[in-house]
Order: structure tokens, then sequence, then C-alpha cells
């Protein structure tokens, strides 16, 4: 059993550090100019993040693109304290990504943290999202939002990430990139940007190909992007923007168990049931793999009535994806099983419509935003065995045919007053989530699984910031918050007979308290302390071969500090440091779970830090990162060997040069330069015991673009 985490040292450390700041900030320059960072997440309106009670971090355009391949989202979310974000190397179950823990059990693809690109909803109403779908060649920044403020976008908001895409502008551009690098890693993008009487236009197309680091892991990515902006009447903005996703048989490699990773942490595990082929593996047998086919348009319209503003934005989509798992003949041969392939076609669309006015209010100024937010999302889903003909790997007998609907309708109301050093915010949210499923499969042994389900709840966000000088703030901020089921985990029960419409969303209490400072002319920091109590939190109840079923566990307890520190420290040297410290438990044990084990998935500690040179003229740059984290434990009786803890060193070089209208980038990439040997994630709760996801050794890449301006 893991010792118990001292909050309290922690908690003393952070006021040390705050009172010590503060005696700094005192000294400095009270006239010093901050470096404000223009948010728009937690307020929904521009504002300035240094005087927001909530934890919110900006990750600029260059650290997104300069010297990555820009295929993952993980490349730049790693150095946000508080979020954990891994590239799993398998492009047929997407990344993993957590926030203060919630997120950490997702099997695949991102639950728990809610994605938003451009203002068009990256996550379902039910709370699954897939951060795939983000162009990152385009992006201009990220913004990622924690703590109690994250429950103003309602349901499964343990966390938000919102990408922006930049607008058209300027002359006309092409711009060609192309990079390769370890294990057939290759990707070749061209994009054109400008504008033209008024016109601001994006277009972007990429492909991503890979052999992949793991056996059965190769994967080809397509993505397209294109984005319009205007101005139809003054003080109005219109944008529309649309991105297409397409991988046809992206490989599956699955997990192995701890003995086959220590054997080889490029193997899959051996299907010991082959007799005929001994040394095939599991993978290789079922031919594990998944196409996906995603597009999604939004068009929004932002209109300033003096201070006042109208937003409006509509937004729809396809998703259609067939997946082949890895189930045994005598599994799928069970009447109550949907099979082994799984195929469903989805078409979504939602709305989302604000006013906020500003007024003065006594010696301040009251800013009000009201609104309402609409998804619908709806499946044709059928499910296939795995078998025909003696064959595995190909789509045998109809095994589930049913229509499954989700919609969720949110009104919402957030206010702000700012007045003199006082800033106080606000809000309020109602979400209601109806699932529905109309069976079409009914077969002897197989009954009718139609039904539907309801889950409705408020959330209330209150905080407050007090502004001690103009370059120290400290703040305190409470939050109620919830997470339904996902239409995934209501899926399967244990027993296998059908929905689990029993299932109960989990309620969450979120405090935080922190403080923001910007020391000397050139260094910020923000420091938080939080704790969040969780009432019904849903676990994995079984898994095996992609096969998932989830039940309500007791209480949770997550209390952790955070710390995010960027410098410029002269001669062209700034520093990056993000620090998380985290205490995830069962408050109250069940089962063989005892009070006191840590959540699944969940690291207590993990860190990022980075030191970057670029030279006067900004020509040529260099970094040296480091990332770090504790063990990690993958069932939650933390009964089984958990995943070692790892600290591993990146190190990467870029320049760039340009004459008349030609512009030219290069870079290159080394990651983990002193070739650790790790596990990147892990797949929570498998029956199997098959956790371990392996990263690579040490690899590489580089890249070289070209563009020039008409």
């Amino acid at each position: 059993m893991p010792q118990p985490f001292r909050l309290n040292a922690i908690a003393s450390l952070f006021a040390a550090g705050a009172a010590a700041l503060a005696a700094s900030s005192h000294a400095a320059d009270a006239g010093a100019p901050l470096a404000g960072v223009v948010v728009v997440s937690a307020s929904r309106v521009e504002h300035n993040s240094f005087d927001l009670p909530a934890s919110i971090d900006v990750i600029d355009a260059a650290r997104i693109r300069d010297g990555q391949m820009r295929v993952n989202a993980s490349e730049a979310l790693s150095s946000v304290p508080g979020l954990v974000a891994q590239n799993r190397h398998n492009y047929a179950q997407d990344l993993q990504i957590s926030s203060r823990g919630f997120g950490a059990r997702s099997a695949f693809g991102v639950r728990g943290v809610r994605l938003i690109s451009d203002g068009v909803p990256a996550t379902m109403p039910d709370g699954q999202g897939q951060p795939s779908a983000f162009n990152l060649d385009m992006a201009e920044r990220i913004e990622v939002l924690r703590g109690p403020f994250s429950a103003i976008y309602g349901n499964h908001s343990g966390g938000v990430i919102q990408l922006f895409t930049r607008d058209g502008k300027g002359r006309p551009t092409l711009e060609l990139n192309v990079a390769a690098g370890s294990d057939g890693a290759r990707k070749l993008d061209l994009n054109a940007q400008g504008s033209n009487g008024g016109l601001g236009y994006v277009i972007d197309v990429s492909r991503f190909e890979t052999d992949g680091y793991r056996a059965h892991s190769a994967a080809t990515r397509d993505q397209a992007f294109a984005k319009l902006t205007m101005q139809p009447l003054e003080g109005g903005k219109l944008t529309l923007v649309a991105n297409s996703l397409r991988q046809d048989a992206t490989q599956d490699p699955l997990g192995a168990t701890w003995a086959t990773y220590q054997r080889d942490p490029r193997a899959g595990e051996i299907d010991l049931l082959d007799t005929a082929t001994p040394k095939r593996t599991l993978a290789e047998r079922y031919d594990t793999r998944k196409d996906i086919n995603h597009q999604q348009a939004g068009l929004s319209y932002d209109q300033r009535f003096g201070d006042d503003r109208l937003h409006l934005m509509v937004y729809g989509g396809n998703r259609q994806v067939t997946q082949f798992q890895a189930f045994s003949r005598a599994f799928q041969a069970s009447p109550t099983h949907s099979g082994g392939v799984v195929d469903f076609d989805r078409d979504f669309y939602g709305a989302d419509i604000n006013w906020t006015h500003v007024r003065a209010l006594g010696a301040g100024k009251l800013t009000i935003t009201a609104g309402l937010d609409y998804g619908q999302s709806k499946d044709e889903r059928k499910g296939y065995e795995n078998f025909i003909g003696g064959q595995f790997g190909v789509q045998g007998a109809l095994r589930r045919d049913e229509e499954d609907t989700l919609s969720s309708l949110d009104p919402y109301l957030q206010a702000q007053w700012d007045a003199g050093p006082w800033v106080l915010t606000g809000g309020l949210r109602h979400t209601r989530l109806k699932v529905t499923v109309a069976d079409r499969f009914i077969a002897p042994g197989n009954g009718n699984d139609s039904g539907s389900v309801e889950f409705s709840h408020t959330t209330p966000v209150l905080g407050v910031l007090y502004k001690v000088n103009p370059v120290l703030n400290v703040y305190a901020s409470a939050a109620r918050g919830f997470e339904t089921p996902t239409l995934n985990e209501l899926f399967y029960s244990s027993t296998g007979s059908g929905f689990n419409f029993s299932l109960r969303a989990a309620q969450s209490t979120h405090v935080e308290a922190g403080v923001k400072t910007v020391v000397g002319a050139g260094t910020r920091i923000n420091a938080a302390l939080f704790q969040v109590k969780t009432t019904d939190e849903l676990v994995v109840d079984r898994s095996s071969g992609g096969r998932t079923s989830y039940k309500n566990a007791s209480r949770t307890l997550r209390q952790g500090a955070e710390l995010s520190l960027d410098s410029s420290l002269g001669g062209g040297f700034n520093a990056r440091l993000a620090l998380t410290a985290l205490r995830a438990v069962y408050d109250q044990g069940f089962g063989n779970v005892l009070a006191g084990s840590r959540l699944p998935g969940v690291p207590n500690a993990n860190m990022f830090a980075e030191l970057a040179w670029k030279d006067p003229s900004e020509r040529f740059g260099a970094a040296l990162e480091t990332i770090a984290t504790s063990k990690v434990y993958p069932d939650d009786a933390n009964s089984d060997i958990p995943a070692p803890g790892y600290a591993i060193v990146n190190a990467r070089f870029d320049a760039k040069q340009s004459s008349g209208p030609w512009r030219f980038k290069q870079f290159v990439r080394v990651n983990n330069l002193l070739d650790r040997q790790y596990v990147g994630s892990l797949i929570v709760g498998d029956a199997n015991k098959r956790y371990y996801e392996a990263a690579p050794g040490r690899n590489w890449m580089a890249g070289a673009s070209v563009a020039y301006a008409f």
C-alpha cells in the first residue's frame, strides 16, 4: 500500500513559495508591463489569463509547430501541469489524456476531458472525444483549462482542451512541409493561406505514415482542413471551418503482459491457443485493426454591439468506424455477445447560442453571458463475428444491429464583476442527457435490449480573485461537476446480457486556491492547490480484447498541487517548468479494493522541464527537454505490477532562413536521448493482464519546409 500523500507538506511549501514570490513582486517594478496572455476558455470572452481565478495554460504556435512532426497533440500537451498526455503508439486507439486524474482509465480516445476545435466540439454529447481530429499544422494556440472552472462546460469536463487555428491573412502563401523519422514515420503537408477582398482562407492537406514501433502497429492518416473568415457587417465576423480524417486498416498491436514487455517491448502477445501457428500473436491472428472516416464542419458568427456580443454556432458531421477486435471463438459463440467486429455510422450535429452583455455596476463592470448548448448524435451500429469459414480477421455473421441516439440540452449562465482589485466570477449550467437504444437484432438467447436512460445535473461555479499588486494575484474557486457513462461504457454489462442502463453518473466537488505572479521582468509563475471529492466513480468492471464493461464504485479523493514557471533568462535562453503532485485514491473501499488504493492510470507526480535557446536573430534554436513521471498502477486493487516511473530527455534543433518571398525551416529532434526502456501507457483493468504498452527507445525525426509568399 502506498504511503499517505502529505498534502499539508506541499501546502506549506506552496505557502512559503507564495510568500517569497510576494516579497519578490513588491521588489519588482510596480509598473512593469505584464506579458498578457488572452484566453477565452474560462469566461467565453477575451480575457487576460493572469486575471482569471482559474488554472489555465496556453501553448503557442511555436511550441506546437517548431521541432515537431505535428501528428499527436501529446507532442505539445506534455508541457502543461496537471495534464498527462500519452502517445500510445497505437493509432487505432488514439491518445490517452487525463486532467488531474480525470480520463485516465479511458480504454480508447478521450473521456472526462472536453475537446473543442475552433469552437466546434470534438467531444460527443456523452463525453467521448477524439483528439486525432485536431489539425495541428494550422494551430495558432491550444488553451488548457483545469480545475473547478472546467465545470462551466458541463458533462465530462474534468478539464477542457481547446485548439484554435490561425486565420488567413496577408499575401497568399503556399507552404510545403516534409518530415521523416524512426520506424518508417513520414509526413507530407501542403497548405495555403492568405486573404483577398476581405475573405481570409486557410487550406491544409497532409498524409502521415508509420510502420509502427510495436509489432502490428502500422498506420496511415490522411487529413484535410479548410477555414474561411469574413466580415459581412461592421463589428461582425463569420467563420467556416471544415476538417476530415481518414485512417484505413490502422493496425492495433493490443497490450502485452509484463513478461512479454520485459522480454521484448516491441513484441505482441503470443496466442497460446493457436496451435497451427505457434508463434503468431493475438493481433496477427485476429488481424486487429480499425478503419476511420471522419468529417465535420462548423459555422460561427459573432456580432458586436458596442461592448455586447452575440455568438451563434452550428456544426455537423459524420464518423464511420469499423474495428476488428481480438475475441476468442468460444466467447463470440455466446448468444449474448455482440461479436468481434464493431461497425458504426454516426451522424452528429449541434448548436450553441449565447449573448454577452456588459454594463456598469456599482464601482465596477459586470459581464453576463447567457446561452444554450445543444448536441445530438445518432449511431447506426452493427456487430459481427471476427470469424468466417475457419479464418479470423474477416467479417462474419451479424451479432448486433441497433440505433443509438444521444441528445443533450444545456442552458448556462455566467457572470463576472470587476471592481478595483477584485474579480468575482460565477456560473451555472444545467445538463440533460438522454440515451436511447433501439435494438433490431432479436434472436434466440438474445432478447430485446431496447431502452433509454436520462441523466441531468446542475453544475455551479464560483471564483474570486484579488489583485494584491500589479504583479501578484491570489484566487480561490469551487464547483460541482459530473460525468455520465459514455455510450461505450453503457454497451456491456459484466454478464454480457446487453446494455448496462443501471450505471449512474459520477458527481464531484472541486475546490482550488492559487497564486499568479510575475517576478522581475521575465518570469511568470502560477501555482495551485486543489481537491476533488467524487461519488459513484465509474471504474472498469471487466476488460478483455477491446470489450470493456463498467460499474459504479465508491468515493474517490484527488488532492494535489501544480506549479508552472516560464522565465526569460537572458542571452537568448528561456526556461519552462511544469510540476504536478497528485494523490488520487479510493476514499472508500469496495470489493477487493481497499480504501487508500491509488486510482489506476494516474501517476502521483510528473514533471516537464525545458531549457531552450535562440540566437539574437532567431535564425537558430535548440532545446533540451525532460519528462518524468512516477509509477502507475494498472488495476484498482494495486495488486498487479505497476508501470515503473521513468525520466527521459529529448533534444531538438531548428533553423530558419528567408530570401525575398521565400522562407525555409529545418528541424532535427531526438526523443529519449538516453535510450530508456519504459511503459508509455496502460490499458487499465484488462482481465487478461495485458496492461502494458511500451514506448520507443531512442528515436529521431527530422523535417524541412519551404514557403513562398506571392
